[in-house]
């Protein structure tokens, strides 16, 4: 019998580590391909994939025992594809992959969860990016990024009104399935970031009245007066919104516009308002604000705050991100440097002390003084 040679091949996953070219190659096909990862990452969420690894408790699972909990007819073929899901996010370090042999030689993976599961995961109270995961890549939303490129040559409208004919906020009014995905996101945002805040912020120390400024359902106000009962809360917001909101203990509900005026107290709080805004409208809002506040008052802003020089840091990755992701939502929006919030809020009167602290997540609390 002829013998059969067998060459040992190079591992294709490795390379010199001084070929730039092939680096560089890589590099942009990573870019190229990202779409993918939100878009599996989102599945995998949505299918209860990443719950059912997190609540093994430390257990790995095979992709069989995954199939088994979807209402699949075919589970071998489900399995097959739950299989090419989980390696494509364990290559991105979302969950982990073990490989055993089965007993017909053939490979045997099973998958646990990644640290940044903790954040995936659907049922945690503390705050969880998974409902951020189900936005990110809507199918409302996918559209209006083809759009970008004519906003940024032609301006007027965002690339949003472009796909959809209507303004962001007045699309989700029509579209009680968007508006939904949106509001559970930016619950679970404001809970994680909130909850951060009044462990590590000692800015409300001394406020006796505190206005939140377009604060929805009150949930931030809650949150802040539960840790300091010394605080009497308003929320304040759009009378569609304070229908909607519910009788909290220390909290009134006051319906209006903050374009119009604002209520009365020792310090006002402004969670994500002013990234949704163009610098005029900031100015105007804040003008209001200052005109509220007693001698020595404040305004809180919390937001995102840009770096002023840019790096290739996760972080700033994060950052830069949502900035272009305002620029396709929101007309006139956008993130800001420190400088540029400092600079709107003198041109608004507020010339006392500013003071700036981290929160967590690239989130900031600045405080200006009147």
């Amino acid at each position: 019998m002829e013998k059969t040679n067998i060459v040992a091949c190079r591992n294709p996953t490795s390379r010199d580590a001084s070929d730039d070219e092939e680096a560089t190659w890589s590099h942009a096909w990573g870019l190229i391909s990202g779409f993918a990862v939100s878009i599996t990452l989102k599945t995998a969420i949505e299918l209860g994939i990443i719950d059912a690894l997190t609540n093994a408790a430390g257990r790995a699972l095979t992709v069989d025992e995954l199939a088994a909990q979807l209402p699949a007819p075919d589970k071998a073929g489900s399995a097959a594809s739950v299989d090419r899901l989980l390696r494509l996010l364990a290559a991105f370090d979302v969950v982990r992959c073990s490989t055993e042999t089965g007993p017909d030689c053939e490979a045997v993976r099973k998958y646990t969860p990644a640290p940044v599961c903790r954040w995936l995961t659907s049922n945690r109270s503390d705050g969880s990016l998974a409902p951020l995961a189900m936005l990110a890549v809507d199918q409302d939303y996918l559209p209006t990024w083809n759009q970008m490129g004519a906003a940024v040559v032609c301006g007027v409208p965002t690339p949003f009104e472009r796909a959809h004919g209507v303004p962001l906020f007045e699309y989700m009014g029509k579209n009680p399935r968007l508006s939904g995905v949106f509001n559970q996101a930016m619950f679970h945002m404001s809970v994680t970031v909130i909850s951060k805040m009044v462990e590590r912020f000692d800015g409300f120390d001394g406020v006796e009245v505190l206005v939140d400024v377009g604060g929805g359902t009150g949930a931030a106000l809650e949150m802040i007066t539960a840790r300091h009962k010394h605080i009497k809360g308003i929320n304040f917001d759009l009378p569609y919104v304070i229908t909607q909101a519910p009788s909290l203990p220390g909290v009134e509900n006051i319906a209006g516009n903050m374009f119009e005026n604002v209520p009365t107290g020792d310090a006002i709080f402004l969670k994500w308002i002013l990234h949704l805004q163009n610098d005029d409208e900031c100015i105007k809002i804040l003008k209001n604000c200052h005109r509220a506040l007693p001698a020595n008052g404040k305004v809180i802003v919390v937001e995102i705050v840009l770096p002023t020089t840019t790096e290739a840091t996760r972080e700033a990755q994060n950052m830069f991100l949502l900035d272009v992701i305002m620029f396709n939502n929101q007309q006139g929006g956008k993130e800001r440097t420190e400088q540029d919030f400092l600079k709107m809020a003198r041109s608004s009167g507020f010339d006392g002390a500013f003071r700036s602290t981290y929160i967590f997540g690239n989130f900031w609390a600045l405080e200006f003084t009147k």
